[in-house]
């Protein structure tokens, strides 16, 4: 009866030991996969619809408190705002690919693109090789929810969100600065 009472406790270690030690074991297969350029690999632990849908509602409440309520009250501002929110999906369809969350991991504020006052580099010049999750910081939220923290180019913080889906983890959010790297 000892032996069964103590191989359960045994199992119930290890399965907890094994699910605290995901997330780092999955940030380290993204870093891995980054590195690589393997695109597939990193597909297997980004949920990019989860991370689009996020993008897209960070982005629209972005520009709907930047709007302020007289623009969202009128009509023709109401309008805007939706061009506007289409636009920005355009960026965020970008962003929300392998390559795109690729170079966020890297550390580059992809969002500059974007911007017409930003200047431009030749598209032949090197481009040196960054480290994926440089610096990176990290806590569990919850015992399902573990976030990792890196700082983007401008040295503002991007928040990638790994949620546990059973036994394995996976990026379904990542949080932006928007408020310090848009204009």
């Amino acid at each position: 009866m000892k032996k069964w009472i103590a191989a359960l406790v045994l199992a119930a270690v290890l399965l907890l030991g094994w699910i605290a030690a995901g997330p780092f074991m999955t940030v380290n297969a993204i870093r891995t996969a980054v590195k690589q350029g393997d695109t597939a690999a990193l597909s297997k632990h980004v949920d990019f619809a989860s991370v689009r849908l996020g993008l897209k509602a960070q982005v629209d409440d972005y520009l709907v408190r930047r709007a302020g309520p007289s623009v969202q009250s009128s009509l023709l501002g109401a309008i805007g705002l939706g061009m506007a929110s289409s636009v920005a999906g355009g960026a965020v369809d970008a962003i929300a690919t392998p390559m795109g969350i690729g170079a966020v991991l890297e550390g580059r504020n992809l969002l500059k693109r974007f911007d017409p006052s930003a200047p431009r580099r030749d598209a032949y010049e090197p481009v040196e090789p960054a480290e994926p999750l440089k610096q990176l910081s990290y806590r569990f939220e919850t015992p399902s929810r573990f976030t990792a923290t890196v700082n983007n180019a401008d040295g503002d913080p991007v928040v990638f969100v790994l949620t546990r889906q059973g036994l394995s983890w996976r990026v379904t959010e990542v949080r932006l600065p928007l408020d310090k790297m848009l204009p």
